[in-house]
């Protein structure tokens, strides 16, 4: 039997957290240091955490090594299962060739407004892109798009970075939230899910602040004030609508389909509002982008049927998430395996005394994944049968294989996952998150103000909003709960605080400026240099509003 305890270190709280600090240093050094790719800095960070947790936390070598396994086969399943099936599912809609048809639908709702077309690709496409892929395919699509319309390369890698800001806390169908509700819920699978809807409750509360205004900067990044004196209703619809769709589908409907939801409701209002109140100088805009002016009553054709198969796949996502969690949850959730972690279950207490999740939850039924596989399936049967003479034909075949070098594409991104997983497991078990924990806990109510500079760091390190809250979430959680300026508010503020910050840290990954410099042609550093300011804004009113909402806003959290 283990229990950890907070001070292991010559009875020292501040030299204990001090070490704890170790395997994540270790991780942040190889990663920005060294320049290790992202899988080798997890797993040099994994075995820095194994050393720490045994030989300065006092935890048995056996039981740190199955703390890290169970967190790796928690990354595993549901984690990366869930991940690669998101990617999955847009690739289908890509191998059928619809998604160009999903373009060209952007280009006729836009009236042939670059600024407006473009606004549409990085900030609404781009949302789907971040429900159902992430992990930087939709900065490399948006830009690719966006590039295509006219922009020059600079302005389309800055304004597609800022607008995949919005959606990322809710990417991936939800993965950093579910990830932060089970790295504090003890292996209980209800606890968890409670936790996860609680954080992505109060998420809606902030990521609709800066969803309501990244569509007023993207305009004014592609075009200046002109732009802003010509679009600014546009782009305040285009972003008001997502934000209020955000908030309502986070807090009353299924936080795994917020950005799915948020990004169609966004369209089709734009598609009314576009069609009686036109843009200004539109032509005098395309000029300035060097493209040919829009002869009247000319612009880009869809037929109907076609603009509707594109939006197929998305329409079957929200049925089947709609059904599975608010039709037949509790029904899913019955078919749930609990296994106590072989052993590990009964032999490892926290410092409270209590397990701290020993208890492996295989929810095959029940987790976002299973549902993603099922619209994918439904959307290639309708694909197979409605293809037109042939034209956008896709067989189950093709499905299948697509499905293959899914897996293939995402092997060292999911072993990154699996890695981060492990490694947050050992440091939570042995005692070491908690350790860091207490000692932030004396900060005070400052800690609230400095909450989310810990996802910012954690995400502009590792690419990754998952990664950073199975890294922080416990960590997080622990000192809000032992902070006595905070206990008039839930932990799970400081859980959303750290999604938030992960939300912003995006833009200044190295993975995110490596694949916005790809797809345009520029130089990282440039591209850091230009966005740096934009994050560091926008993370300062970040903490500034978690701060208030700890205070003198507390009233308005769910």
């Amino acid at each position: 039997m283990f229990q950890a305890v907070v001070d292991p270190v010559a009875g020292s709280l501040a030299l204990s957290a001090l070490v704890a600090c170790i395997p994540l240093a270790a991780f942040f050094v190889m990663l920005v240091g060294v320049k290790a790719k992202a899988h080798v800095s997890a797993l040099v960070a994994l075995v820095v955490a194994l050393v720490v947790a045994i030989f300065a936390f006092g935890m048995p070598a056996n039981l740190a090594a199955l703390s890290g396994l169970q967190g790796a086969c928690y990354g595993a399943f549901p984690i990366v299962f869930i991940i690669i099936m998101a990617v999955w599912f847009y690739e289908v809609t890509v191998v059928s060739g619809r998604s160009e048809d999903l373009k060209s639908l952007f280009d006729i709702v836009g009236g042939g407004d670059i600024r407006i077309q473009a606004v549409l690709v990085a900030f609404c496409f781009g949302g789907l892109l971040e429900a159902l892929a992430g992990f930087g395919a939709p900065i490399a699509i948006t830009a690719t798009m966006i590039l295509a319309l006219g922009v020059k390369p600079a302005k389309a890698a800055l304004a597609v970075l800022i607008a995949n800001t919005a959606p990322v806390a809710y990417g991936a169908a939800g993965t950093p939230i579910t990830t932060a509700g089970n790295m504090v819920a003890g292996g209980d699978a209800s606890v968890a899910l409670e936790s996860a809807q609680h954080v992505a409750a109060i998420v809606g509360y902030q990521a609709p602040l800066f969803a309501l205004f990244v569509p007023l900067l993207v305009v004014l990044i592609l075009d200046g004030k002109k732009a802003l004196r010509d679009c600014w209703m546009h782009a305040l619809v285009i972003g008001a609508s997502f934000a209020i769709t955000q908030w309502w589908c986070s807090n009353h409907f299924a936080y795994e389909l917020t950005d799915v939801v948020a990004s169609l409701v966004s369209l089709g209002i734009s598609v009314i509002f576009l069609h009686f109140v036109k843009p200004k100088n539109v032509n005098d805009a395309r000029e300035r982008f060097g493209m040919e002016p829009i002869a009247e009553g000319k612009g880009a054709k869809l037929a109907p049927v076609r603009a509707w198969m594109a939006l197929v796949p998305y329409i079957i996502v929200v049925v089947v998430f709609a059904i599975c969690k608010l039709g037949i949850p509790a029904l899913l959730a019955s078919t749930d395996i609990k296994i106590p972690f072989p052993g590990l279950a009964g032999n490892v207490l926290n410092a409270a005394g209590k397990d701290p999740g020993t208890t492996y939850n295989l929810n095959l039924l029940s987790n976002p994944g299973t549902m993603l596989l099922i619209a994918g399936l439904i959307t290639t049967i309708v694909y197979s049968i409605f293809n037109e003479k042939g034209k956008y034909r896709i067989t189950p075949g093709m499905s299948g294989k697509q499905l293959g070098q899914t897996f293939w594409a995402m092997r060292f991104s999911s072993l990154t996952i699996v890695m981060v997983l492990g490694l947050a497991y050992v440091m939570n078990f042995s005692g070491m998150t908690i350790s860091i924990g207490q000692f932030l806990a004396h900060t005070g109510s400052l800690f609230a103000l400095l909450s989310p500079v810990l996802g910012w760091v954690g995400t502009a390190v590792t690419g990754s909003d998952t990664s950073a809250n199975a890294l922080f979430s416990s960590l997080q959680y622990e000192a809000a709960q032992s902070n006595a300026s905070l206990a008039h508010v839930s932990p799970d503020l400081f859980l959303a605080a750290n999604t938030m910050g992960g939300v912003i840290g995006k833009m200044i990954s190295p993975q995110s400026l490596a694949i916005a410099a790809v797809t345009t042609g520029e130089h990282e550093s440039s591209l850091f240099k230009k966005v740096i300011p934009w994050s560091v804004g926008m993370l300062a009113v970040l903490c500034v509003l978690v701060f208030a909402e700890s205070s003198v806003l507390s009233f308005i959290l769910p």
